[in-house]
This record gives C-alpha cells, sequence and structure tokens, in this order.
C-alpha cells in the first residue's frame, strides 16, 4: 500500500511546526517582529530545506529585505535546535523567502473589488437611462 504523503512532505510539515515554535519562543531580535511559516520546502535528499515566510507589519522591500536577513542569521541557531527535537540523522540546511502570495491575493481581491463597484455603477446608470 502505498503512502499518502512522502517523506519530503512529512519533514516539511514538522519543520514547518517546529521553526513557528522556535522563532515565535526563541527567537527576540526586534527586527523580526511577527513571523509566520507559510510553507517549507524540503529537497527530496532531504539536504535542503526552503521556508517560505510573511512578517506581520512589513510593507516595505527594504524592512522586508532586513527581515530576512535577520532569519539569515539566526539560521544555525534554528537548525540547531531543530536537530534536538526532530528525531532525524541530518537536519536539512535552512534558507528562507519571502511569501508574496498574501500580498498578490490582497491586490487582486483590490482589484476584483474595483471591478464589482464600476461594474454596479455602470449597472446603475444603465437602468437610469433605460427608465429615461
Amino acid at each position: 500500500m502505498p503512502r499518502e504523503f512522502s517523506r519530503p512532505q512529512r519533514v516539511a510539515e514538522q519543520i514547518q511546526r517546529e521553526l513557528a515554535i522556535l522563532l515565535q519562543r526563541e527567537v527576540k531580535d526586534p527586527r523580526l517582529g511577527m513571523v509566520t511559516v507559510a510553507a517549507v520546502d524540503v529537497s527530496r535528499d532531504l539536504a535542503y530545506a526552503t521556508a517560505w515566510v510573511t512578517f506581520l507589519g512589513k510593507d516595505s522591500p527594504e524592512e522586508i529585505s532586513e527581515a530576512l536577513k535577520v532569519l539569515k542569521g539566526v539560521a544555525g541557531f534554528l537548525r540547531s535546535s531543530l536537530g534536538k527535537t526532530m528525531r532525524m540523522r541530518h537536519v536539512p540546511n535552512l534558507s528562507f523567502k519571502y511569501d508574496e502570495a498574501q500580498e498578490r491575493g490582497r491586490t487582486m481581491s483590490s482589484l476584483i473589488e474595483q471591478a464589482r463597484q464600476r461594474d454596479s455603477d455602470n449597472g446603475s446608470e444603465n437602468s437610469d437611462d433605460n427608465q429615461s
């Protein structure tokens, strides 16, 4: 019987959970603020892991870049902490990337709302024209 999830997927989920806890409880750098680990991708050989993160209240590219530098700086600490909590012989090397999906989602929602508003405004103008 085949497994539902591959080992890299299971490891990625566990790393995501553990990183979220570690970032919340152990990393006290004020430049980081609130970090959300949106997803983790692990290579097939389990040697590398990329964590996709978002930051609450950091909108400018400079702030995001600074926060990513902080994460890069604490990657070794996070990896060693993961090694203590996860039962793996080798813990993947960590890298962090900014997840732009939420920002794109907000932009798309805004565009959809603007289009709906224009359609409803045009619809009310057309119905006024039809009544005259």
